[in-house]
């Protein structure tokens, strides 16, 4: 069964860390680009990040830009989203996705064409 499963969320003080990850099972990740979503209550879901297959290309929502980092290593079929610096608006549901078809090893859409996604997993950011 060819899945994604993103794991790593919870809850965490404001300016607090977090690190999720994007693992694929029954395929491999290394000629996909991967992005990375999440979806607050009441909100649309939000494209805050993508990385390339090569991982030579990576985009930022400006919502997030320098303060998340996302990296991948194909060897272990992961992709992840570290989190830092983090505020009580980025509390969401985080999704990471793939697509149908094949880019470039230098691109990545942000926030678009993602087909394919995993179950999720909570970030709360409280005190």
């Amino acid at each position: 069964q060819l899945q994604l499963v993103e794991s790593g969320g919870g809850l965490v003080q404001p300016g607090g860390s977090l690190r999720l990850s994007c693992a694929a099972s029954g395929f491999t990740l290394d000629y996909y680009a991967i992005g990375w979503f999440r979806q607050a209550p009441g909100k649309e879901r939000e494209g805050i990040s993508c990385i390339s297959s090569s991982g030579g290309r990576i985009n930022y929502a400006d919502s997030v830009k320098g303060r998340f980092t996302t990296f991948r290593d194909n060897a272990k079929n992961t992709v992840y989203l570290q989190m830092s610096s983090l505020k009580p608006e980025d509390t969401a549901v985080y999704y990471c996705g793939y697509p149908r078809i094949y880019y470039s090893d230098t691109y990545c859409p942000l926030g678009y064409d993602y087909d394919y996604w995993g179950q999720g997993t909570q970030v709360t950011v409280s005190s």
